[in-house]
């Protein structure tokens, strides 16, 4: 993760927040597409299904993440 400086000027953050989101959002697209890939590639059940958990789980950080960054604007 980026430090963040502490001297840096207030003012409109909205660019930095939106920044943030973006890459968030990359990060759990990445995320989302190993996911998928495996769970149609896998050969048991289990393994289907663990992957199909993930696959949830990533889809709901990022309904989480859009509900958080319209609260923040």
């Amino acid at each position: 993760m980026m430090p963040v400086p502490n001297d840096r000027p207030r003012g409109d953050d909205t660019g930095d927040v939106g920044l943030l989101f973006h890459r968030l959002n990359n990060q759990l697209g990445i995320i989302l597409a190993n996911a998928e890939l495996l769970e149609a590639k896998s050969g048991d059940e289990m393994s289907r299904a663990r992957a199909a958990q993930v696959v949830a789980s990533v889809l709901d950080a990022m309904a989480t993440a859009r509900e958080i960054r319209v609260f923040v604007r």
